[in-house]
């Protein structure tokens, strides 16, 4: 969540970044449950333990933490700092003009949100998701390409607009979803307030801000559909390619369309719980 400028502190608060990517490459801890939603967004019809299964089968635990080193921990550094710089900046202006803390932390999380989709994301995410194709050929027991020999075909036949393909769809998600989360979090922190008797300049407990951060984490998985276009529009997989009724050039809505007509509205919800990012 959006770190607060101490009392009287002016300016501009670097040192953010710094703790935005901190916290970020702490969140890599959970790169099992990553993996995990990824592979049942990209399989639709698989269960958990049937995700399960085939992530273990590409190399047993190791195959859990696919893309992690060294595209995950580039991917939470620079997403990590860019939205805690961008998402307090914006909080603190905003509860500066006299915003409600509820929506000025939704309008820091939107902002924070798209900022690093646009600025991080493209590129680091289409590395990640080489690297797991990569040991998905692996585990069918084809020899795979290097992770940058695959960035250097996707360059070579698309340039930079392939390197960032599905980048919309990752800005869409992460302003819905980091607005959601600070947003709910702050409404939750103003009713935890009001249930323990603390006014607004009294600073909560640690406990108290788990589980406000907790609540906005849970309620913000209603934009799980956005996840899972954006799951499919970065796919590299080959038999993802080949589906007749796949559009050949994705948009978040063509995406959609083509999800539902899939696998159903269901498909755009799978296990939501696994991971409240």
């Amino acid at each position: 969540m959006a770190i607060q400028k101490e009392p009287g502190q002016k300016g501009v608060n670097w040192s953010n970044i710094a703790v935005g990517a901190i916290m970020n490459m702490v969140t890599t801890l959970g790169q099992p449950l990553e993996v995990l939603k990824t592979q049942m967004a990209a399989n639709r019809s698989q269960s958990m333990w049937q995700a399960c299964k085939t992530v273990w089968s590409r190399g047993g635990v190791v195959g859990f933490y696919q893309g992690l080193i060294p595209w995950a921990w580039i991917e939470a550094s620079t997403k990590g700092g860019v939205l805690m710089f961008t998402a307090s900046e914006v909080e603190t202006a905003s509860l500066g003009m006299g915003v409600n803390p509820a929506f000025a932390g939704l309008l820091g999380g939107m902002t924070g949100g798209v900022a690093q989709a646009y600025a991080t994301m493209g590129f680091t995410t289409c590395m990640k998701t080489a690297e797991i194709t990569r040991h998905k050929t692996a585990a069918a027991g084809v020899k795979p390409p290097s992770t940058w020999a695959l960035f250097a075909e996707i360059y070579r036949k698309e340039g930079l607009a392939g390197v960032n393909k599905g980048v919309n769809a990752v800005a869409v998600r992460q302003c819905t979803n980091w607005g959601s989360r600070m947003g709910f979090a702050r409404l939750a922190e103003s009713s935890i307030r009001s249930i323990r008797g603390k006014t607004k300049d009294e600073k909560l407990g640690a406990m108290d801000k788990i589980l406000a951060s907790s609540i906005g984490g849970a309620l913000a998985t209603w934009n799980q559909p956005i996840e899972v276009i954006r799951v499919e529009m970065q796919s590299m997989a080959k038999n993802a390619a080949a589906s007749v009724n796949r559009p050949a050039k994705l948009t978040i809505w063509s995406t959609f369309t083509y999800i539902y007509k899939e696998n159903g509205i269901k498909a755009d919800y799978v296990k939501a719980w696994v991971k409240s990012q």
